[in-house]
């Protein structure tokens, strides 16, 4: 006989549902009793800190796909998992991820390791039926998401059906994977012979109707993914002990004066920018053609104008138009960028903590290494993270001495390092660069000729404009910076010289990440073609380039709104929501960073950190760092309602610390959110 195992839902959905409850376990066995032999029947219990909850081993999940053979399967299920999956079952698709059954290798977490090798996909063989009856019988639960056994004759002369027609022996047993009732797919080894006069099913490679370079990359997406999507989100009244959702940076704080204002500029006159002809405005003629690949020139010219507001260009300086490309979003400009500056393998240099994303966005198709900046050492301060004393600002500024050590590993590690991408103003620190830093980077980069990008797509978020110590200003761009000390000249911009880049968009200034509009600037000429060209496949649509032109040069008698008068109002409702986060701070005596710019607060919760087997601190084991942090992080999640981003899933180098998206819930929820915290503190120092 064949099990057959049609899968209960995707992988992803699978271990969603493992993460949070074992009802998978109970489906399981109610609905396939041919399986009780092979299922443990006691459930292992995992102390999670304060969280203790049955769940499935992660070595059982794993031989259940794997397996060919009912001893395999038995011998496995008795097999204890590592140490590090003890921590909480979700940590098991890591596991799954580098199987044959899923096709995804489990990244390598080294210094400039690669997407991963190509993963041998499953070798699968044909499904056979007696008749075609049986056949359609079979598809007909096919998408119930059950685990069953359907008779495959009995020409090895052993096994016998019962009444229902289910195999009552189990040996030779093949698990079989069926994507769909027409699509039969198998990762038993060999093949059979069908019996003479049964149909046969065509059965499909998983190599050859997909790419592995394709199944890798969802791989460099963030674990902690997983278990947000997993678990219960808040809602008043299905879920009012729901998770509130407080790590994706979004501002939802802005749409009672966005939409109004959106609605009005995508049907006003497209030529005298006034609210009196609306519909006759809606749609040019020439927007229905193709496009310049690298924007309207409308677009280009309305956006080079805001860019020189915002990142306060002098009045002699200007952009060149024909250096600006308009994509598809922040990271598709960011994408194209890197792959006309680098080679597949190159690696690129980022200071730590970092946009988890990054490695996704440009390790998936460019092919690029990620490789950690790391700054503490290199900064001579003394600290200790144990929750009496935070980490120093200045702790995480990159200088010559850390980025020549990771320029060094890189290369040792036969990466050659390509790129210096700097998030300023940073996420997920929520803090501005001082000017220095950026001028210090800006010059390494040069003497190495390596190019310098800096993301400030939160450059108009910048909601304390100058710094309570120094009172310089707090933010200052890479542009305006590279062209003060640039040493060469340029025909048109601001002569930036070939190595220095920007990236922006409006995701986050604007709340508007729905609309997809990201921009890249560079005057290096060498890969203005093949910029332009690449963007081709990430345009916007005309539709909405008119809808932004019309916003970014909108003046403030229009009648409409201006993005003069929208950014302050935009920067005041941030500052107040981070002045009242800072003071829930203050109240628990939570070490914090004091924030200038973003949508976020960089919280330091090391004290609630579970202790650590090999004494913690900057020697820890990044194993320990990992599971402790995880620890945290599900009892936050899952105990409390508190969805944070997790530091260690942006590479900081010390466990304990969280981004506070701030902005990401309604003002409701910001109150719950703030009780919540209060509730936590209380309840981990008082018990």
């Amino acid at each position: 006989h064949t099990v057959s195992v049609i899968p209960l839902l995707s992988t992803t959905t699978l271990f969603r549902t493992l993460s949070s409850t074992h009802q998978f376990f109970l489906d399981l066995t109610q609905q396939s009793p041919l399986l009780h032999p092979f299922i443990p029947t006691d459930l292992q219990h995992i102390n999670c800190g304060s969280i203790q909850r049955p769940c499935l081993r992660p070595s059982f999940i794993h031989s259940f796909i794997m397996s060919s053979t009912p001893s395999r399967s038995l011998t496995s299920t008795l097999l204890q998992p590592p140490n590090y999956l003890k921590a909480e079952v979700p940590t098991a698709f890591a596991t799954l991820r580098s199987s044959r059954a899923c096709a995804v290798p489990r990244p390598t977490r080294g210094v400039c390791s690669p997407a991963g090798g190509r993963a041998r996909g499953p070798s699968f063989t044909r499904r056979s039926y007696n008749s075609r009856s049986q056949r359609q019988q079979h598809s007909a639960v096919a998408g119930r998401g059950i685990v069953h056994c359907v008779p495959r004759g009995n020409s090895s002369g052993s096994g016998s059906s019962n009444s229902n027609g289910v195999g009552t022996q189990t040996n030779n047993l093949k698990w079989r994977n069926y994507a769909s009732s027409s699509t039969v797919l198998t990762a038993a080894g060999g093949s059979t012979s069908p019996a003479e006069g049964k149909e046969e099913v065509e059965v499909l490679n998983e190599n050859d109707i997909s790419s592995s370079r394709g199944r890798n990359a969802v791989s460099l997406l963030p674990v902690y993914l997983t278990d947000a999507r997993a678990v219960t989100k808040y809602d008043p009244v299905n879920a009012p002990d729901g998770a509130l959702q407080l790590s994706v940076a979004e501002n939802q704080m802005l749409e009672d004066v966005l939409v109004p204002a959106l609605r009005k500029f995508s049907t006003s006159d497209n030529n005298n920018n006034n609210n009196n002809n609306k519909i006759e405005g809606l749609f040019e003629a020439d927007q229905i053609y193709y496009q310049q690949t690298h924007g309207r020139e409308g677009l280009r010219q309305a956006m080079a104008g805001y860019l020189g507001r915002i990142l306060k260009l002098s009045p002699d300086q200007s952009l060149d138009l024909e250096g600006m490309v308009l994509g598809a979003g922040c990271n598709a400009v960011l994408e194209n960028l890197c792959f006309c500056l680098t080679e597949p393998g190159n690696a690129v240099l980022l200071p730590t903590p970092y946009y988890a994303a990054f490695e996704f966005d440009l390790g998936a198709r460019a092919g690029l290494n990620i490789v950690a900046v790391n700054t503490m050492e290199f900064n001579g301060t003394n600290f200790t993270a144990d929750g009496g004393r935070t980490v120093p600002q200045s702790c995480y500024y990159p200088n010559a001495a850390a980025l020549n050590a990771a320029y060094d590993k890189a290369k040792a590690a036969g990466s050659e390092p390509k790129i210096l991408l700097l998030s300023h103003p940073n996420n997920p620190l929520g803090i501005c660069y001082p000017t220095s830093v950026v001028e210090e980077c800006i010059n390494w980069a040069r003497e190495k000729k390596v190019h310098l990008i800096s993301d400030e797509i939160y450059a108009g978020s910048v909601y304390r404009k100058t710094n309570p110590l120094t009172g310089e200003d707090t933010f200052r761009s890479a542009l305006t910076l590279a062209a003060n000390g640039s040493k060469t000249t340029s025909k048109a911009g601001l002569g930036l010289g070939p190595y220095v880049h920007i990236v922006y968009a409006l995701s986050k200034d604007f709340a508007l990440s729905g609309l997809r509009v990201g921009v890249a600037y560079s005057e290096n000429e060498a890969i203005r073609l093949p910029f332009q060209k690449l963007n081709d496949l990430c345009q916007i649509s005309s539709q909405t380039q008119q809808t932004v032109e019309q916003m970014l040069s909108a003046k403030c008698d229009s009648g409409l709104w201006s993005t003069d008068e929208f950014l302050p109002e935009n920067n005041d409702r941030i500052r107040q929501r981070s002045d009242r986060a800072l003071l829930c701070m203050d109240e628990c005596d939570i070490p914090y960073l004091f924030g200038d710019s973003g949508l976020f607060l960089w919280m330091d919760l090391t004290e609630f950190l579970p202790p650590s087997d090999d004494g913690g601190g900057i020697e820890e084991s990044e194993e320990s760092k990992d599971v402790r942090e995880r620890i945290l992080y599900l009892e936050l999640m899952k105990e409390f309602g508190l969805l944070f981003t997790p530091g260690r899933s942006m590479r900081n180098e010390l466990p304990g610390f969280f981004r506070f998206v701030f902005t990401a819930a309604s003002d409701e929820e910001f109150d719950l959110g703030l009780e919540r915290i209060k509730k936590y503190v209380k309840a981990k120092r008082t018990g």
